[in-house]
């Protein structure tokens, strides 16, 4: 898990809208993002430290770049998660659990969609 790399918060956001848009330019981005909306030159300067980080990569139009991302939301979602498992939980599934249970995280019909996974997958 060391060499997984994490998004801060403003790189998150702006993946979330490429994972939906499936690809974009950086002002269809902007377009999407709720207002108050970041200035062009902030979302640039994202998506390109997003593509040195790996997680995107970029067709060429002329001057304009168009941004789709490198890493799938399932690729990073099991990483962060991974992360999460292994540095609060000693990756203990059953200690995440147990803690969204204890917190009141998970409500009844969560938990029987838990249970009905379980068994599932027996």
């Amino acid at each position: 898990m060391e060499d997984f790399k994490e998004l801060t918060k403003a790189e998150e956001q702006i993946m979330q809208e490429l994972w939906e848009m499936g690809r974009g330019f950086v002002k269809e981005i902007i377009d999407r993002l709720p207002d108050p909306k970041p200035a062009y030159n902030t979302v640039s300067t994202i998506v390109r430290i997003l593509e040195t980080k790996g997680f995107v990569q970029h067709e060429s139009f002329g001057k304009s770049h168009q941004y789709l991302p490198k890493i799938s939301k399932e690729e990073y979602k099991k990483g962060i998660t991974g992360k999460l498992l292994t540095n609060y939980f000693d990756n203990s599934p059953k200690s995440m659990l147990s803690y969204f249970l204890e917190e009141n995280r998970l409500d009844i019909k969560e938990l029987d969609d838990i249970l009905s996974i379980i068994e599932r997958n027996k």
